[in-house]
């Protein structure tokens, strides 16, 4: 981790993604900026929150560990999101792992200050509970979803939540963090490409996905869209 001692950077940032809305002037004084380089770790389970940290460009991945030693990816966030919501509420051990997909930038802002000072504060509990009400239907939504569909299902409604204007995809996610995503293995999730390829709905060109039919995707995906935060 580096401390970005760059006013102007930090100050586009806070600008960029609105947060004064979310916090009194007083607290931005006290706010840094950390980079995290690709494949670092941010939050380590089991430790302590030091910092609240506030995504603002990058992506990330949240890890869940077992007692087992085994892991399961929970879900990925990509420019502005918030973590350590739940730890910084009630005080606990950080609950997963996080590290940085790529290159990423963090507001940081102390733990220890936000419980002592703005727990509070009406714009900061807002900000709280809009952040821990959408990853708690996220992940409801994903969860249930993964348990009750076919993968093609479940592949096909990634890629609808990933369309755009253009019809073509290019997935900034490895296949085999795809795989852990959905639920499944890289193997599965290669032969569920195959088939929809089969099925003349897309065409896979290494990581760029071009859609032929649009129309069978989104009937696949039964308009139920895995969010790939």
């Amino acid at each position: 981790m580096k401390r970005i001692l760059n006013i102007n950077l930090l100050n586009h940032y806070i600008s960029k993604h609105n947060i004064e809305n979310i916090f009194d002037a007083d607290l931005i004084n006290h706010m840094e900026l950390h980079f995290y380089e690709k494949g670092e770790y941010i939050l380590k389970a089991q430790t302590n929150l030091e910092y609240y940290y506030i995504l603002v460009d990058g992506k990330i991945k949240v890890t869940y560990l077992f007692e087992n030693g085994k892991s399961m990816l929970l879900k990925f966030y990509k420019d502005f999101n918030s973590i350590g919501d739940l730890e910084l509420l009630k005080n606990l051990p950080i609950a997963c792992d996080i590290d940085a997909v790529e290159d990423s930038y963090l507001i940081a802002i102390s733990s220890n200050l936000l419980r002592k000072l703005y727990l509070d504060n009406p714009k900061f509990l807002r900000h709280l509970i809009d952040s821990l009400s959408e990853k708690l239907y996220v992940t409801v939504n994903n969860t249930s979803y993964n348990f009750v569909y076919p993968l093609i299902n479940r592949l096909a409604s990634y890629l609808v939540e990933n369309l755009t204007e253009k019809n073509y995809i290019v997935l900034d996610s490895s296949f085999s963090e795809i795989a852990q995503f959905l639920g499944t293995t890289y193997r599965h999730l290669n032969r569920t490409l195959k088939e929809l390829e089969e099925k003349s709905i897309i065409k896979c060109d290494n990581k760029t996905v071009s859609i032929l039919d649009e129309n069978k995707l989104r009937e696949l995906s039964k308009n139920l869209y895995i969010k790939s935060l």
